[in-house]
């Protein structure tokens, strides 16, 4: 028993040194900082959501998530690995434009200026590339090297699938400014970033950068990147305010009244991003139903939307082309114009899209994958 003990004891001290240790677990804010923040409504602690937030994991909870590993659904990754084509032309061109790489990771061109938004290019949403679920494409982490200069990288809360350490590593010096929630900026700053180069936002704070208007607005979600630090740092939408395009991403969450608040302060909006992957009845409030983003969009008074947080990790015990398939059936029964761009994908806006190609079906196929053409709205 003693040597057990023991082992147990030596164990839990080497976990514990590994994430004190590890820089890919993020920084601490100081006592200072976090003193601030008491000053805040939803900080008593720790930052809490809006609305009430059930994130309680009973037994039988524990259990059905154990037994959904095990057996699960099929066809929860794409059977042949998901092509990436990028337009480097269209990249570096200063129209107006988007560019997704997959789940949440997008490169917006406005106004001439570069916005990465939640900058995930690495092989697994985990502190360590060998743990986790690996990416349905080939690894990005060079597509930063190509990356023209980027003006401002947004972040939406410091989870692995939304913060990763090997990308912000590479990335660091092309990169003009950092826009975070509260608290994120410890991780930038652990990772070699000065602070002069980050821009903290609560909730409702706005940021002009040049001839862009940049808004933290609330989400319903939570935080944290290792086992002691659950919402010690903020979570958040962002509201991109241009010359020509009004764009909103939602970051991660459940449903909830704030989109309609955000709506009636910043809508309407041109596009809006919004997240319907990873979604599970034992976690609803925290993640939404396709449905619900197809309703979260007009809630905010959006014009064309584009589904977010799919097509590049397995997360939930869905099939990983559930939520673009729901949500296209619900923008079709709502009236919502819906896009579907093929990873890598620069879509210009200018407000004429392409009817989704559909080419996430041609991947659950056993013949060679087809990036199909898109047909126009």
């Amino acid at each position: 028993m003693i040597y057990l003990m023991t082992i147990v004891g030596v164990l839990a001290i080497v976990i514990i040194l590994f994430i004190t240790l590890h820089p890919a677990f993020g920084g601490s804010d100081s006592k200072q900082e976090r003193e601030r923040y008491h000053n805040f409504g939803h900080y008593n602690g720790r930052f809490a959501n809006q609305s009430p937030t059930d994130m309680k994991m009973g037994v039988s909870t524990i259990l059905s998530l154990m037994k959904d590993s095990l057996t699960g659904k099929k066809d929860r990754s794409p059977t042949n690995s998901i092509p990436i084509s990028i337009d480097w032309d269209k990249i570096n061109s200063t129209e107006d434009s988007l560019t997704w790489f997959g789940h949440s990771t997008m490169l917006l061109t406005l106004d001439k200026m570069k916005i990465l938004i939640d900058p995930m290019f690495g092989p697994s949403p985990s502190p360590v590339s060998f743990v986790g679920s690996k990416r349905y494409s080939e690894d990005l982490l060079y597509v930063l090297e190509k990356l023209p200069q980027i003006d401002l990288v947004l972040i939406t809360h410091d989870h692995y699938d939304h913060l990763d350490y090997p990308s912000i590593i590479r990335l660091k010096n092309k990169v003009n400014h950092f826009i975070v929630p509260l608290g994120v900026a410890a991780h930038l700053k652990r990772w070699g970033i000065n602070g002069n180069r980050i821009t903290e936002c609560n909730w409702w704070d706005e940021v002009k950068w040049e001839s862009l208007t940049v808004a933290s607005v609330p989400s319903q979600h939570f935080s944290g990147r290792g086992l002691f630090n659950r919402n010690s740092t903020l979570w958040n939408g962002w509201v991109i305010l241009g010359g020509k395009q009004r764009i909103y991403t939602s970051g991660d969450g459940g449903y909830g009244p704030h989109f309609k608040r955000i709506g009636e302060k910043y809508g309407p909006f041109d596009l809006t991003l919004m997240e319907g992957g990873q979604y599970d009845q034992r976690w609803s409030a925290i993640h939404m139903q396709p449905e619900e983003s197809v309703q979260a969009h007009l809630d905010v008074k959006g014009k064309d939307m584009m589904l977010i947080h799919w097509g590049a990790f397995t997360l939930a015990y869905h099939t990983w082309t559930d939520p673009i398939d729901r949500a296209i059936r619900a923008a079709e029964e709502k009236e919502v114009t819906l896009i579907a761009p093929n990873l890598g994908e620069t879509v210009v806006l200018n407000g004429s899209f392409l009817r989704p190609g559909y080419w996430w079906k041609e991947l659950n196929t056993n013949k060679a994958p087809e990036i199909e053409s898109s047909t126009p709205l």
